[in-house]
């Protein structure tokens, strides 16, 4: 569990500025068992990005290998030259529940060289991911340093849900560890109504340098109550530039409509 101790006030803390600048491209919830979607509200068909959000195939693919061992373990320490836009917070060492919380994109680069190039591609396209092409940008084509921020790698909110289900249902060709690791440094937080949140933002933007005015914003992930699972993604786009990341604003507004928009269908 990570963040279960932080008052859902504190989840929520961004609430004020949510998406007043921004457009929600899509939203879709599903339910894991049946595989029926429950809301779909937008365009959800078309690729982007994934962004961070692809950091839950790579904590599969990372816990599958054994390049990472548990919650806690790797400990992986920051080196100059790794990406650090997200400030102070990606400079220190990191391990896997850490590599979530902070969404340290150098510790994903770390996972994928591990897997090297052609391992990495295969497990994708065993996911059934997206577009499945983690190529990245020509003319390197060096997939393993990032074709999920804003390069080959796109999915659409439609894709990522069926991704999803196949996460929740355990689908995929990893083992049992990789899934429980996965579930447990995912978790976020216990909503009213006591659906238990697991999920990854995700912010980036159309075309291969980042346009911090056109961000899109993700929040990808699944919600259980009870014996019951529903797996969701949200896609915002920013219309002009804001100060909180696409992402975070994607979450908090889903985690605040979420009671409301799967009340109907608990009836």
């Amino acid at each position: 569990m990570l963040w279960r101790h932080v008052a859902l006030g504190f989840v929520l803390a961004g609430l004020a500025s949510s998406t007043v600048y921004a457009r929600t491209i899509c939203t879709v919830v599903a339910d894991a068992s049946t595989r029926q979607i429950l809301v779909q509200q937008g365009d959800c068909s078309n690729r982007v990005t994934p962004a961070s959000t692809f950091k839950i195939a790579i904590s599969l693919m990372g816990f599958d290998s054994g390049f990472l061992k548990d919650e806690h373990a790797p400990v992986l320490p920051y080196r100059e030259g790794y990406v650090d836009w997200g400030g102070a917070l990606w400079r220190e060492p990191t391990d896997p529940a850490r590599w979530i919380k902070y969404s340290v994109v150098w510790f994903s680069e770390q996972v994928t060289q591990a897997l090297g190039q052609a391992r990495f591609q295969q497990y994708t396209s065993a996911f059934d991911y997206g577009n499945a092409d983690v190529s990245g940008n020509p003319p390197e084509h060096n997939g393993v340093m990032g074709a999920w921020i804003n390069s080959s790698l796109r999915i659409s909110p439609l894709e990522q849900v069926s991704f999803l289900q196949k996460v929740v249902d355990r689908q995929l060709p990893v083992s049992a560890h990789a899934f429980d690791m996965t579930d447990s440094i995912t978790e976020i937080t216990t909503l009213p109504g006591g659906w238990n949140i697991h999920g990854k933002t995700g912010t980036g933007s159309p075309g291969s340098s980042f346009d911090k005015a056109h961000s899109y914003g993700w929040f990808v992930g699944w919600a259980t109550q009870g014996p019951r699972t529903l797996v969701f993604a949200r896609l915002i786009q920013d219309e002009k530039i804001e100060a909180d990341s696409a992402g975070v604003r994607a979450r908090d507004s889903f985690l605040q409509e979420l009671p409301a928009l799967v009340s109907p269908v608990r009836q």
